[in-house]
């Protein structure tokens, strides 16, 4: 990051500033972004000075009792707190190593502290899944820990960020350092409280709502800085974090990519002269479905958004003509119709959201997993509710907005750890200035690949993939088939029934359970069907004979939008130097397949399944996920300018952005 940052005080909040770029500076990072994907393999080789500097101290450490190694840390901490570089870095690293070893019974593998040099170095390490990202990442945290830099250790899900606090809690206690685990539900004083420790262990959507809380909070009671200081410390309403120093991200592209294209928004209730007209939406929703896409709308090929043709706009003119009410004005009649073609079109029951006890609850589209107390803003939350012949909710004020791109950008140092970096590094380094670095395994890779099996018809593909399944299972092979969505699993699940295959089922509800199901997915002949985030952050382990018989064998059903998501799922077998096989089942009905931006890649895959074999098709599948990657990229930068304009429109107008 290149903007400065405010040093840490004990009456400061600090965080980094956000750069504002201009055309010709995004121009400059986004090529300056190739050279630093060119640059990788040079900064994998530098990343090996760490182990010298390790080594160097490793046979003194080794020899040291329990009261010799509690003198060697009191030794380093101050020389930690001057400077974490090399030196320091390299001791720092062979003291926790050591104490892991005889704390946790674990010694860090040279690769892990590789990877977590990188992280200390603002860089985000590619690491295979299976290679122990948890217990690596505790190099880099009790480092800067030790340092004196309060560190936010992120996780996806609440779950793993409780196991992984649980099982490293040892070692963070002996060598000093308090921990807090931040979860839903905890009140608070709770959480002021757990955001004072070292260590703050917590999900990515907990931390930034937290500090989306305090910037409402400080947006509340503006004024001069002695006012503001008064807050922190505890005069008034209290804030909840110390600022934004350091975070070490797991499962970074997940963080940073993947859901970088939701804002967060902090919602507040909606007062009685809110100005809510639901008459208004529900003559909107009428008015929508009598529109008709080309003519009067479209929605442009990949995206999920609404553009209002010309006449449909002379239509809705035509209709609002010598009236003088609310549906009279431009702005607001053609914001309600398109929330109103939004929800009806691009918003699907099942997928996008679920009805429950007469409530719209919306689906997280990473995860599969419900979220009922978000809603959408905007309007939109109370258009699907008169879609579905709901009760209409009043809607919420937005206290606070943020995206994911502007928070991670305000912190003073990022460091990250993920399986399948690469694919997303441009947009890594040009939005968050984060270089990926490929870490090599401990163990060499045996996995095997099969050649893509495509079908004209998803009929016929889960036809294949049900026969191969009862093959593997026969041979004792553990299976596991991976879907997209929390539906595709349930078709899928439909399909093995009918087949008379026994299996387990499973979504991202990412709770103990699943995870020990999912731990349970190498056993013989155990079928396991999954959506890519099911159990992630478990270890498969293979059941008795499995390695021998050729290991896990991981079936993608169907291609995701983006080529890292596949590799997740790939990356859940062959763990360790594992033996393991990847096999694709795909067809031209697939849901990347679906749509009218795909629809001439359909006619010319079945074209050259007809002449060249259905194999020959499958380049079409690779296209459309290549187009589809670049429309999220696209729309994940859209939503960052976005984002910026309305923080310069703050700006102006004097509040705090």
């Amino acid at each position: 990051m290149s903007a400065p940052f405010r040093l840490p005080h004990a009456l400061s909040y600090p965080e980094r500033a956000d750069v504002q770029e201009g055309p010709v500076e995004r121009w400059l990072i986004g090529l300056q972004a190739h050279l630093v994907r060119l640059a990788a393999p040079f900064r994998r080789w530098r990343l090996r000075a760490i182990l010298r500097a390790a080594t160097r101290h490793e046979q003194r450490l080794a020899g040291l009792d329990e009261d010799g190694l509690r003198a060697a840390l009191a030794d380093l901490r101050p020389r930690l707190r001057r400077d974490t570089g090399l030196r320091a870095a390299g001791e720092a690293f062979a003291l926790i190593r050591e104490v892991s070893s005889r704390v946790l019974g674990k010694r860090h593998y040279d690769v892990q502290l590789l990877g977590a040099w990188a992280m200390l170095k603002g860089q985000v390490a590619e690491m295979r899944t299976g290679e122990g990202k948890t217990l690596c990442a505790t190099l880099a945290v009790a480092t800067a820990a030790l340092a004196g830099r309060p560190v936010h250790v992120m996780s996806v899900n609440d779950y793993l960020t409780a196991r992984d606090a649980e099982e490293m809690a040892p070692l963070y206690t002996w060598l000093g350092l308090t921990l807090g685990v931040v979860q839903e539900g905890q009140d608070e004083a709770t959480r002021r409280a757990l955001y004072a420790c070292d260590i703050v262990y917590g999900t990515n959507k907990e931390i930034a709502f937290d500090y989306l809380r305090d910037r409402a909070v400080l947006r509340r009671n503006p004024g001069n800085l002695r006012r503001k200081l008064g807050q922190l410390m505890g005069a008034g309403e209290g804030l909840r974090l110390r600022g934004l120093h350091t975070v070490f991200i797991d499962e970074a592209d997940s963080v940073l990519i993947d859901e970088a294209r939701t804002p967060l928004i902090i919602s507040g209730a909606e007062s009685a002269e809110s100005g809510f007209d639901e008459p208004l939406f529900r003559e909107a929703m009428a008015v929508a479905r009598t529109l008709e896409e080309g003519r009067d709308y479209r929605i442009p090929r990949g995206l999920r958004r609404i553009e209002m043709r010309p006449e449909g706009l002379d239509r809705l003119d035509d209709m609002a003509e010598g009236r003088e009410d609310t549906f009279a004005i431009p702005v607001i009649r053609e914001h309600a119709i398109s929330q109103a073609l939004n929800a009806l079109h691009l918003q699907e029951r099942g997928e996008s959201y679920l009805v429950v006890d007469g409530k719209v609850q919306i689906v997280d589209e990473n995860t599969g997993r419900v979220q009922p107390d978000r809603s959408w803003s905007d309007g939109l939350h109370q258009m699907v509710e008169i879609k579905e012949e709901l009760e209409v909710t009043k809607p919420r004020e937005t206290l606070s907005r943020l995206t994911y791109q502007r928070l991670f950008r305000r912190y003073a140092h990022v460091g990250g750890m993920t399986g399948t970096g690469r694919d997303a590094a441009w947009e890594l380094w040009s939005v968050y200035r984060l270089a990926v670095t490929k870490i090599p395994t401990n163990k060499r890779d045996i996995r095997r690949f099969a050649a893509d099996r495509v079908f004209l018809s998803e009929d016929r593909k889960w036809r294949a993939i049900a026969a191969r399944a009862r093959e593997l299972h026969e041979a004792g092979l553990p299976v596991l088939i991976g879907t997209r969505s929390v539906l595709a699993s349930e078709a899928a699940s439909e399909r093995l029934t009918a087949a008379g295959l026994d299996h387990q089922v499973l979504s991202a509800a990412q709770d103990a359970d699943e995870a020990a199901v999912v731990a349970e997915a190498g056993q013989p002949g155990r079928i396991t069907v999954a959506t890519n985030m099911a159990g992630r952050g478990t270890d498969i382990k293979l059941g008795p004979g499995v390695a021998e018989a050729g290991g896990l064998v991981v079936i993608l059903s169907e291609r995701h939008d983006s080529r890292r998501v596949d590799r997740q799922l790939e990356g859940r077998c062959g763990r360790q130097g594992e033996p393991g096989r990847v096999e694709a089942f795909l067809s031209l009905e697939d849901e990347l397949m679906r749509g009218k931006g795909a629809a001439w890649l359909r006619r010319i895959g079945r074209a050259l399944a007809a002449t060249l074999g259905p194999r020959a098709a499958g380049w079409t599948l690779r296209a459309r996920q290549r187009t589809v990657e670049g429309l999220h990229a696209q729309a994940r930068r859209d939503l960052l300018e976005q984002d910026r304009q309305l923080g310069r429109t703050l700006a102006v107008s004097g509040e705090l952005e």
